[in-house]
C-alpha cells in the first residue's frame, strides 16, 4: 500500500514538473522561430547589385550562354574565346575583311562538297548528306517582335529625355554618350566589340567569385553617387528657378 502511494506521488510530481517545464520549452521554440525569422529577414535585406534576387547563373538565362560566360564548361568557353580572339586578330592585325573571309570560307566549303559529291561515284563511296535547312517562320516573327519592342522602348526613352521631364535619365544618357564618344576616339568599332566580349568573359566570373565584397562596395558607392546627384540636381533646379524669376 505504501509502495502504491509512493508511485502515485512520483507520477503526480512528474506531471507537475512536465507542466512547469513545458512553457519554457515552448518559449525556447518560439525564440528559435523568432531568431530564424530575423536571420531570414536580415538575409533578405542584403544588398545585391542592380536589385538582383536570383543567382547570377539564373539572371544570365541558366542555359548554355550562361555556362559559357561563367566558365562552367572550360573547354567550350576557352574554344569560344580562342575563336573570337582569332577573328579579331585576322580583322584588326592582318587587315582581313569580313566579307572577304566569308567569301573565302564559302568557296572552300562549296569546293570540298562539290568534289566530294563527284568523287564518291568513282570511289564507290556514299555522297555527303547535306541537311535541308529551313528557318521556321515563328522564330523570325519572335525575333522581329523582340527587336521591335527594344526599338520602341529606346524611342520612348528618347522622347522622355526630349520632353525634359526626367533630369536623371537626361544626365545618364549624356554621360553614357560622352563615355562612348571617348571610347570611339580611342578604338575602332571592331576593337570596342572585342573589348565588350572580353568584359563579358571576365566580369561575371569575377563578380560570382567575389559577390559579397563587390555588393558591399557597390552599395557604398551607389549611396555616395546618389548624394552627389541629389546635390547636383538641387543646384541645377535652383539655377533654373532663378532664370525663370529673372524672365
Amino acid at each position: 500500500m505504501a509502495d502504491h502511494k509512493e508511485s502515485k506521488m512520483e507520477e503526480l510530481a512528474h506531471k507537475i514538473h512536465s507542466k512547469i517545464s513545458s512553457p519554457s520549452s515552448s518559449s525556447d521554440s518560439d525564440d528559435d522561430k523568432r531568431s530564424h525569422a530575423r536571420a531570414v529577414a536580415l538575409k533578405a535585406k542584403v544588398y545585391r547589385l542592380f536589385g538582383r534576387e536570383k543567382p547570377l547563373h539564373q539572371v544570365l538565362g541558366a542555359g548554355k550562354p550562361a555556362d559559357i560566360l561563367l566558365w562552367r564548361n572550360k573547354k567550350l568557353s576557352g574554344g569560344v574565346l580562342g575563336g573570337v580572339t582569332s577573328l579579331w586578330f585576322l580583322f584588326e592585325m592582318l587587315d582581313y575583311h569580313l566579307i572577304t573571309l566569308i567569301c573565302h570560307l564559302m568557296i572552300l566549303a562549296l569546293s570540298v562538297l562539290f568534289l566530294w559529291s563527284n568523287a564518291s561515284n568513282f570511289i564507290n563511296n556514299s555522297p555527303p548528306t547535306i541537311p535541308e535547312v529551313v528557318i521556321p517562320e515563328k522564330c523570325l516573327l519572335k525575333a522581329a517582335s523582340c527587336f521591335t519592342f527594344e526599338i520602341n522602348r529606346t524611342l520612348d526613352i528618347v522622347r522622355t529625355i526630349a520632353t525634359g521631364k526626367d533630369l536623371k535619365t537626361f544626365l545618364g544618357a549624356i554621360a553614357g554618350l560622352w563615355f562612348l564618344s571617348i571610347l570611339g576616339s580611342c578604338f575602332n568599332f571592331l576593337t570596342m566589340v572585342y573589348i565588350v566580349f572580353i568584359l563579358l568573359y571576365t566580369v561575371p566570373v569575377f563578380y560570382e567569385k567575389y559577390e559579397d565584397k563587390v555588393d558591399a562596395f557597390s552599395e557604398k558607392m551607389i549611396e555616395e553617387l546618389k548624394k552627389q546627384f541629389a546635390a547636383l540636381e538641387k543646384k541645377v533646379l535652383s539655377s533654373m528657378n532663378k532664370e525663370k524669376k529673372k524672365d
